[in-house]
């Protein structure tokens, strides 16, 4: 299993970039300072910001690293190998089995659509979301900060899957 470095790399800007226009006051921006209780002066006080967009971007790099894992098909068949004895070895049984399966289903399922499918619901609604509202309820949030937050991972995820999906 190849990864495509450059697809992984394009897909962890997308949480930043659409970060920039969800959370922007003419968006979601107003609703979200509401729900989290800030006013703009909080906002404008904020301290390191290259500190918070490095990390940001370095979390988001991994984020796209693991969409590659949970984006397509073939990814898990190959999990499901390395285990078994001879698994790097393309001459083995199981090398020989891997190399088969990917030269016939290799290209399957390696859509735009068929990784935002995936990112939307196994990464967004089956992790992010419960991950996003157990967080809120404990620090006392309401429904409006876990739709705006959820709304934006879901819409994020989404993209991201289908960037790291369909770039084969």
């Amino acid at each position: 299993m190849t990864i495509n470095w450059l697809a992984v790399l394009v897909a962890a800007l997308v949480p930043m970039l659409l970060g920039f226009i969800w959370y922007h006051p003419k968006v979601m921006g107003k609703v979200w300072m509401d729900a989290c209780g800030f006013k703009e002066e909080d906002m404008k006080s904020t301290s390191n910001m290259g500190l918070i967009f490095g990390i940001s971007f370095l979390m988001s790099l991994l984020l796209a690293f693991a969409m590659n894992t949970i984006s397509y098909h073939q990814t898990f068949v190959a999990n499901s190998l390395m285990n078994q004895p001879g698994f790097g070895d393309p001459n083995s049984e199981v090398g020989k089995y891997l190399a088969d399966y990917m030269a016939k289903y290799g290209t399957n399922f390696r859509t735009f659509s068929h990784g935002a499918a995936h990112g939307v619901l196994i990464a967004g609604i089956m992790i992010v979301v419960p991950v996003l509202t157990t967080n809120a309820l404990f620090e006392k949030k309401g429904f409006k900060y876990i739709a705006v937050n959820a709304g934006y991972w879901l819409i994020t995820l989404g993209l991201m899957g289908g960037i790291v999906c369909a770039w084969i």
